[in-house]
């Protein structure tokens, strides 16, 4: 396997995270009750928010396209 395979497979594996990272963040968002929102409800989403961040980063380091195709 040479580098470059290695890096389109790391790509598309940080694609698909950030994908269900985002997927999951709407399921958290969209389950957020309209009063009384817990502490861990916001956590959750916050530390999801930070994953899909740093995972962009790491994405946009190997990538300089690999947001937009996300």
């Amino acid at each position: 396997m040479n580098d470059e395979t290695v890096m389109n497979e790391n790509i598309k594996e940080l694609q698909e995270d950030i994908s269900h990272l985002k997927a999951e963040l709407a399921e958290r968002k969209a389950a957020l009750p309209a009063h009384s929102v817990k502490p861990h409800q916001l956590i959750l989403i916050e530390e999801l928010e930070e994953g899909i961040s740093m995972k962009l980063e790491i994405l946009n380091a190997l990538d300089p396209r690999g947001e937009d195709s996300v």
